[in-house]
């Protein structure tokens, strides 16, 4: 919807433009005369200025015709603004006209440059260089490169006086190496055309002719009438002179006196099918502009840096070409681009006369078919813009390859051989390397070259890398960081700070237990880290550095996690008897199997003494001097009972927990812990049946003595 929008209204623009000036709405007025300037002309010599869409504008009483004619003329007019202006621009390219508007001021400049430069100190410096690096050569055993060093110098020094008295007349004069290009290329379009006395000046009217005839008269026509009217002479010659005259009428009048009657009819009866066909004209159109622009601006290019190697030749002539290495290999290429331009310049015209050829063999064969052509030109006008770009590349690459071979053969060095890659000359650098690369490649890689300069980065504030995506926030994420580096400096020289008091920590705990090769010794280690804090996450990175069995680390991880798992949650019950009845429950739940080792067994008996020992280590005890407050006959009876719950609450109910005092129970209390330690122990020594009973008649009396409930009384290790 929006390329429809666009075709309608931008060329309506164009074409309110183009018919804003007096009279230009009546309907016998021309809706172009603004581009009689550019004075296109078709075969039969009607000025495209004067072209007009014959057709009935309306009235009072026919206000539907009047609004379809005011429609189609101005995308009528938008049309012709475009087509027009394209074949100009073929023309006036080709003409070179646009040349003469500052070669006198280019002529003058470099007229100036020579005489600043061709002097006799210049000459006598750069051949006496010259001189010197003939002898080295022959000096070193190089005969044939000094030879042909010599030619060189010779060549340049009987060159030089002749092209440095007119430095540019070989590319501006009108008998220049550029006008001979074109005229070669012109002779040759001629030639396709059928034409054998062809006159430069005349081939370009002609190439204009043509493109008027198959882009804008028949094209029309068919627009206007539906069909190509010029089939019949008499019809022919009755447009172009209703045309000529200005006036909708003649033309009318005149189609319908040549028996034309439909045609006519189409005139009278403007419609929505005339407005969509100027719709596809103006598509095609454009793309007829567009090749018309790409090759003019080929050709401007290929003339302008003609006239840049030739500045640059002045310096090569002068001195750089009697110099053996870069600055020779530097005027040789000067030579060769000049020479390609001219080449370029034959090119591009044979080119140009070859498809008007082609179009105009379309659309003579096509009769009335007009619009079929115009698709098919449209789609060859934008293949040929593709083949101009290839074809471009093309002759970068063979300058290229021929000033390398000519600088070789000067610098008395052969090509590489059959099967390797071309030797590059000196001075002729990465250009091998460069005419490899896609288009554009070259300058993507300067414009990465300043992205990432440090200049370029002073220049863009203080950001790196300007051009790149996201530079200005990577610039504020990478401020933010440099804040925060010192502190997570700091930070990571605290954790490793840490890192290091627990490596040594777990060491001594080691050492105690005669080094981290045991079951037992890994628990001691992970006990003490724990009580020292260390996070979950650091202690497998010390156990594995004081040198301690994986599988070991595994089993006491897995004890322990055990442990906290399966121990009771009752508060009332103090923390360190929890943990050692759930220790111990872990080791009776995890016996030696077929799929258990015994060293993995011990881990989970490991854990369950270390829970022992801590419980025996941190019951309150009597105290010193409280033998005297000791009730023994209150003990005597609770060790008579301890191994029975029942008998136990039945001899020693709560009141009589609460009514003896807390050295007595705390005796009973270190006694149990003290008995229960000693049991775990023996039994993590020796792992028998007979010891797993000891430890599970201790378990079990110190689960009896527990207080489980506030009701109970206090028990043994409450304070």
């Amino acid at each position: 919807m929006s390329c429809v929008v666009l075709l309608t209204f931008v060329p309506g623009a164009v074409g309110a433009a183009a018919t804003a000036q007096p009279g230009a709405m009546r309907a016998s007025a021309s809706v172009n005369s603004g581009l009689g300037w550019m004075d296109i002309r078709d075969t039969s010599g009607v000025p495209l200025a004067e072209y007009l869409f014959a057709t009935d504008h309306g009235s009072l009483l026919n206000p539907g015709n009047g609004m379809w004619a005011l429609l189609i003329t101005l995308e009528f007019a938008g049309y012709m603004v475009i087509v027009t202006t394209a074949i100009w621009l073929v023309g006036y390219v080709l003409s070179f006209r646009w040349l003469d508007l500052f070669a006198g001021a280019l002529t003058g400049v470099a007229d100036g440059v020579a005489a600043q430069l061709a002097t006799p100190t210049a000459l006598l410096a750069a051949t006496t260089i010259g001189a010197v690096v003939v002898a080295y050569l022959l000096v070193r055993g190089f005969p044939a490169r000094a030879a042909a060093q010599t030619v060189a110098m010779f060549t340049v020094s009987v060159l030089g006086p002749l092209l440095l008295a007119e430095p540019l007349a070989a590319v501006l004069s009108s008998d220049g190496i550029l006008v001979h290009g074109r005229d070669v290329g012109l002779s040759v379009a001629a030639g396709l055309n059928g034409d054998r006395n062809p006159e430069p000046g005349g081939l370009i009217v002609t190439v204009q002719g043509d493109l008027a005839d198959n882009f804008a008269r028949r094209p029309l026509q068919v627009w206007n009438f539906g069909h190509v009217v010029d089939g019949r002479n008499s019809c022919r010659v009755a447009w172009s002179s209703g045309i000529r005259s200005g006036e909708v009428s003649a033309v009318a009048d005149g189609i319908r006196d040549c028996g034309d009657s439909a045609a006519h009819a189409a005139i009278v009866n403007p419609g929505a099918g005339q407005l969509g066909t100027g719709l596809s004209l103006l598509a095609f159109g454009t793309v007829l502009l567009a090749f018309a622009a790409y090759l003019g601006v080929q050709i401007i290019r290929s003339a302008l840096n003609a006239v840049y190697q030739g500045f640059l030749a002045i310096f090569g002539f002068a001195a750089g070409g009697f110099v053996y290495g870069p600055t020779q290999t530097f005027l040789i290429r000067n030579i060769v681009d000049i020479g390609v331009a001219a080449a370029r310049m034959v090119a591009y015209t044979v080119f140009l006369g070859v498809y008007v050829l082609f179009l105009g063999n379309l659309f003579r064969l096509a009769g009335d078919q007009v619009m079929a052509v115009l698709i098919i030109g449209g789609v060859v006008e934008i293949v040929a813009i593709w083949q101009l770009r290839r074809l471009r590349r093309g002759l970068d690459r063979g300058a290229t390859w021929i000033a390398n071979r000519v600088a070789l053969a000067a610098q008395g060095s052969s090509p590489a051989g059959p099967g390797s890659s071309d030797r590059m000359a000196l001075g002729m650098g990465t250009a091998g390397a460069r005419n490899s690369l896609p288009a554009g490649a070259g300058g993507l890689a300067a414009l990465t070259v300043i992205s990432m300069s440090p200049a370029t980065a002073w220049l863009a504030g203080k950001t790196r890398n300007p051009l790149s995506p996201y530079a200005w926030k990577r610039k504020r994420a990478e401020l933010a960081r440099m804040e925060y580096v010192p502190m997570s400096l700091h930070r990571q020289q605290w954790l490793q700070a840490n890192r290091d008091s627990w490596t040594r920590a777990a060491r001594v705990r080691a050492e105690k237990h005669g080094g981290a090769g045991t079951p037992l010794a890994v628990a001691e280690v992970i006990d003490a880290l724990m009580d020292a804090g260390i996070p979950k996450s650091e202690l497998n990175g010390v156990l594995t550095t004081i040198g301690a069995l994986p599988d070991d680390v595994l089993h006491a991880d897995r004890a322990l996690a055990v442990q906290n798992a399966s121990m009771s949650q009752n508060d009332y019950v103090p923390q360190r008897l929890r943990q050692a009845l759930a220790a111990w429950e872990s080791v009776n739940n995890h016996p030696v199997e077929p799929q258990r080792e015994v060293r993995e067994h011990l881990a989970f008996a490991a854990r369950a003494r270390i829970a022992a020992r801590k419980l025996a280590r941190d019951a309150p005890g009597p105290g010193a001097g409280a033998g005297t407050e000791v009730d023994a006959a209150f003990v005597d009876t609770v060790r008579r009972h301890w191994d029975s719950p029942a008998s136990l609450r039945t001899a020693v109910p709560a009141n009589r927990w609460r009514s003896v005092g807390a050295a007595t129970r705390h005796v009973i209390g270190t006694e149990a812990a003290a008995a229960h330690s000693a049991a775990v122990a023996r039994y993590y020594d020796a792992p028998t049946a007979a010891n797993r009973v000891l430890a599970d008649i201790t378990a079990h009396r110190i689960a009896t003595l527990g207080r489980a409930h506030p009701d109970a009384g206090p028990g043994p290790w409450d304070h």
